[in-house]
């Protein structure tokens, strides 16, 4: 008798389960908010369709996106809460600086660092955590840095002028890597790291999240105890921790562990992205004689150390827009929640709270925006007309409330950087493509199938 009690019991759980599934999938399919928008009906129901493509299928759901909106139109329903759009329009609707804009928790609150500013879902949270920063990372405070820039650039050169002299191949894309973190931490904590200086350029080090391991802590660490400390005499480099510290943000904001989850995400979104961009100009620039012509007439003009002077450079920026957008530094969707007031899509409402996004790899890659989108192609931004048409929707640093921190320090790297090896040096790239260098795999950040590394051999200029 005991064993038929538990087997009914048994039974009635089943059963209890089965209806709890089958009344909450009924619910999503007919009666949630976004049950009226188009897109699969798997997907609607539950977000193991978001996550067979993702898991299964190691960062696809971005291209199945892509897929679904042309199967379902440029709006479409991609889980049982979200919304994602393709439509460039409709960009600056919610890429914005006016109104209140949170991020959805559910895409945040799976990274470890949930202190970070970058991280913080809540629209007045994240704008109390960012305000000490901003100024840290102005245009101002990067111009005033350049000599900084201009010693890692001086060790990078150094280390590529012994390669030319003993014609051994190295990984040109780890060296790239090596200046860009150094770089970062050295303008974040006013410490280096010494990539530049390890005989593989730090190789293990050509990932963001490697930037953020226990060495990190232990420095954050050691900086708040230092500035807190009553013999502290405010002499040394001014770093983020002593910015977020002197802040009026309140106790709770300044513990050692929030410092770190921002110090972390900061440093590791700061190389990284930035050593993409740059893999990709330079591998175009110097596999196109063209474009390395074009560029080193143009570079001939004016001094290549000075920043300002660079940065006139129509053609030079051209290549660096470019590099940014066929490296786009995030390969997921951006979700952002209205979460006072209903957004409208052409004929659709869309109710307040819902997350709904747009995806930069995918926008980037628009055949209207960017005919031929793979070509690397400098000349497109060299029109006024259509310069104009594709600014609106250029946006490798993101724009509105969550725009990027750091994008005056990436902008001064990539100028400082080409300008200066397009100056003095040939490459010559073995076995690589452009393929290599394009997303092929969300993985929060790019995925690409080279995985940074692009082996070269390198030699003097010569003319």
């Amino acid at each position: 008798m005991e064993a038929i009690s538990n087997l009914l019991s048994w039974s009635r759980l089943g059963l209890t389960i089965v209806v709890y599934f089958v009344t909450l999938a009924c619910y999503r399919l007919f009666l949630h908010p976004l049950s009226r928008f188009p897109g699969p009906r798997l997907a609607a129901v539950s977000r193991w369709y978001e996550a067979y493509y993702d898991v299964v299928q190691n960062g696809q759901y971005t291209f199945k996106i892509a897929e679904l909106h042309k199967q379902y139109g440029p709006i479409i329903r991609i889980s049982p809460h979200e919304l994602h759009i393709s439509d460039p329009a409709f960009f600056d609707q919610i890429y914005r600086q006016d109104g209140v804009w949170d991020k959805y928790g559910w895409a945040v609150n799976a990274f470890a660092t949930q202190g970070a500013t970058l991280f913080t879902a809540k629209h007045d949270l994240h704008k109390a955590r960012r305000q000490p920063l901003n100024q840290f990372f102005s245009k101002a405070r990067v111009s005033s840095r350049q000599d900084m820039i201009h010693w890692h650039m001086g060790k990078l050169c150094n280390r590529i002028s012994i390669f030319a002299e003993s014609q051994e191949t190295f990984n040109f894309g780890a060296a790239i890597t090596a200046f860009a973190r150094d770089v970062a931490f050295d303008f974040i904590l006013g410490k280096s790291y010494k990539s530049l200086d390890k005989d593989d350029f730090d190789e293990a080090m050509v990932t963001a999240t490697s930037g953020s391991g226990q060495e990190n802590m232990e420095d954050t660490e050691k900086l708040v105890a230092s500035i807190r400390s009553p013999s502290n005499s405010g002499s040394g480099t001014h770093s983020i921790v002593h910015e977020i510290i002197e802040s009026k943000l309140p106790a709770s904001e300044k513990t050692t562990n929030r410092i770190f989850d921002d110090v972390a995400t900061i440093t590791g979104a700061g190389f990284e992205t930035t050593a993409g961009a740059l893999r990709v100009a330079l591998f175009h620039i110097f596999n196109n004689h063209g474009i390395l012509q074009h560029l080193r007439a143009e570079l001939a003009t004016v001094d290549t150390r000075d920043l300002k002077a660079l940065e006139q450079l129509p053609y030079l920026k051209a290549v660096l827009m470019e590099g940014l957008r066929i490296s786009t530094a995030l390969g997921t969707r951006l979700a952002r929640i209205a979460p006072d007031r209903d957004l409208f899509y052409k004929q659709w409402r869309i109710p307040a709270g819902t997350p709904v996004g747009m995806t930069l790899v995918l926008l980037h890659a628009d055949e209207y925006l960017f005919p031929e989108p793979r070509r690397f192609n400098p000349d497109r931004w060299m029109d006024p007309d259509g310069r104009q048409k594709i600014d609106k929707t250029f946006a490798p640093f993101l724009r509105g409330t969550r725009a990027c921190l750091g994008m005056h320090l990436a902008w001064a790297e990539m100028y400082l950087l080409i300008a200066g090896l397009v100056d003095r040096f040939d490459f010559r790239y073995l076995n690589a493509r452009a393929g290599d260098f394009e997303c092929d795999s969300d993985q929060f950040a790019i995925g690409t199938r080279g995985k940074g590394v692009l082996n070269a051999i390198v030699s003097q200029r010569l003319d």
